[in-house]
């Protein structure tokens, strides 16, 4: 991993995200966008100006999931030092994760159709809103000219679409992935059909502590939007050009639950075949992963599965926490910010804490870090993520 890119409601840019998650303060907030719903909290990420960084014209033609992921990818394609003037475009991939597209423009669209007509709607409609167009746009932007896809997994997106990457690389089908995830979809109608589910937190009186991962309070997530790219190579490459690594990704595993369309397997045996494949792959064993960046959602559901299935998995001295308790759930970016957090803990040492974890469920029997960074050197991580449908996705990454 030669290069990070972030843009999420913890900061923006890689530098803003990690400092506002290690602070532990929750984004969640009441969202103006959202004032007839019952539910009206996000977590929406600070003040973006998509025209200074992309130019006017994206401001016009894109919709904002395909605005996030370009701001990420300039901050990662700059960090890894490559030259999309020079690089050989036929052998860069673009592998991108998104669980629902161009929400905002199909609903905003829709609404101008009912109002004014078909003749009003925007010709640019299907362009923007379709998901596999955020790795054509960033493929135009960059002159990457190899396999090109958008991996469509629910919240397990953005670590399906590293894990996919990953694999391109290691088969010889490229030389250099960008790869990651967006989601830009805090809607009312994406909402309203969240909350309708039961899968949000009612806590909106005091929407700071909504999100809080593992704790016994917990009642739903807070929905978010980010995008997080990662630029990845092969280590002999990296090192042949004297590149900075970030950590390296050793392991992939993917499964499903075949279960239930929104609730997790409680037994968690899905899940357990992609940690367990993810390690393997790796070449490690489960005694080996220090630390997990725990998909955390602060459902019920979830954070219990999760929690039972880590311990049966792996060693009982590992540490956890989880990031959407500052972040929220950001879906099918989700995956690809908590594999690029998982980065940082590996590079700088520290792991972040899990907000809002004021009194922990007694039976989730984790060491979950809370209320401040914890300092600890960890050269095998792991990174879940887990979606509706039953579809898991995990990574292991490594020290370089």
């Amino acid at each position: 991993m030669t290069g990070l890119g972030l843009v999420t409601p913890a900061g923006l840019g890689t530098e803003a995200s990690w400092q506002g998650l290690c602070a532990g303060r929750s984004a969640a907030a009441k969202d103006p966008n959202l004032s007839d719903l019952e539910i009206d909290i996000t977590c929406r990420m600070p003040d973006l100006d998509v025209g200074e960084v992309l130019g006017k014209k994206a401001v016009r033609r894109l919709d904002r999931f395909v605005q996030l992921a370009l701001v990420a990818a300039k901050e990662a394609i700059a960090d890894s030092g490559l030259d999309p003037e020079t690089w050989d475009g036929p052998r860069v991939a673009v592998v991108l994760g998104c669980g629902m597209g161009g929400a905002w423009t199909w609903e905003t669209q829709h609404t101008r159709m009912l109002e004014h007509g078909p003749g009003k709607v925007s010709a640019m409609l299907i362009p923007m809103l379709v998901p596999n167009m955020v790795a054509g746009q960033v493929a135009m932007e960059y002159g990457a000219k190899g396999p090109n896809l958008v991996t469509a997994t629910a919240c397990a997106s953005g670590a399906t679409a590293i894990g996919t990457a990953r694999d391109l690389l290691r088969s010889g089908a490229c030389d250099i992935a960008i790869t990651g995830g967006t989601e830009a979809s805090l809607s009312p109608l994406s909402i309203a059909g969240f909350a309708q589910m039961g899968a949000l937190s009612s806590r909106i009186d005091e929407p700071e502590a909504a999100s809080r991962p593992f704790d016994v309070d917990r009642d739903g997530f807070v929905a978010g939007e980010a995008s997080a790219i990662l630029v990845l190579e092969r280590d002999d490459d990296a090192r042949a050009r004297g590149a900075h690594r970030h950590a390296g990704v050793a392991g992939y595993g993917a499964s499903a639950d075949a279960h239930h369309i929104t609730a997790p397997d409680p037994e968690g045996h899905g899940a357990e075949l992609a940690m367990t494949e993810a390690i393997r792959d790796a070449g490690l064993s489960p005694s080996d992963v220090q630390h997990v960046n725990a998909h955390g959602t602060s459902t019920p559901l979830n954070d219990a599965s999760e929690a039972a299935t880590l311990r049966r998995v792996l060693r009982d001295d590992f540490v956890v926490t989880s990031n959407k308790g500052v972040t929220g759930h950001a879906l099918g970016a989700a995956g690809a910010i908590e594999a690029a957090f998982t980065a940082l803990t590996i590079e700088r040492g520290e792991i972040p804490p899990t907000a809002n974890l004021d009194s922990q469920d007694p039976e989730i029997e984790l060491d979950i870090v809370a209320k401040a960074p914890r300092s600890q050197k960890v050269d095998v991580a792991m990174s879940d993520s887990f979606g509706f449908g039953g579809q898991n996705a995990v990574l292991v990454l490594t020290s370089v």
